[in-house]
């Protein structure tokens, strides 16, 4: 296994949420993550599609994994993952789709879109930081995922 940081985006606008999914993530003791954040959709496909991620000035500008709330400013959640799911160059990148919502719309519409997994926010932290860390734990160390590359910026 490389030892080269598990890349993740968090497409998330709500500071608490960003704060507790990254307290979830050293609670679970996952390390060797890198925790990227986008605030709202559009911040997020600027960073995917330029392949603009914050640091990362090597050939790898892909995040591993990307953590997506539905409910975002300026481009919603819903159009994130089918821009994502649409693009050649970023369709291999797992999506969990990670919000309030349990509505049995929401969970059709985001696997129709190609969403990965569907997780609804616990409201109690320890609930919240229990789903995270095996989440993480699941996309880190179970399922095998294409190494995040991009060689040439096709965009």
């Amino acid at each position: 296994m490389s030892l080269r940081p598990f890349r993740i985006l968090l497409v998330e606008d709500n500071a608490n949420d960003i704060l507790i999914i990254r307290r979830a993530l050293e609670k679970s003791l996952a390390t060797g993550h890198d925790i990227l954040v986008a605030r709202d959709g559009q911040e997020a496909l600027d960073m995917l599609v330029r392949g603009n991620l914050p640091g990362h000035q090597s050939s790898c500008r892909q995040p591993d994994l990307v953590l997506l709330d539905l409910n975002l400013p300026r481009i919603d959640g819903y159009e994130v993952l089918q821009r994502i799911k649409s693009d050649p160059e970023l369709r291999h990148i797992p999506v969990v789709v990670l919000t309030t919502s349990e509505r049995d719309e929401d969970v059709v519409a985001c696997y129709r879109l190609g969403a990965n997994t569907f997780v609804p926010k616990p409201v109690e932290f320890e609930r919240f930081a229990h789903a995270v860390g095996v989440m993480y734990e699941y996309w880190r160390q179970v399922a095998r995922v294409p190494r995040a590359c991009r060689h040439t910026m096709s965009h």
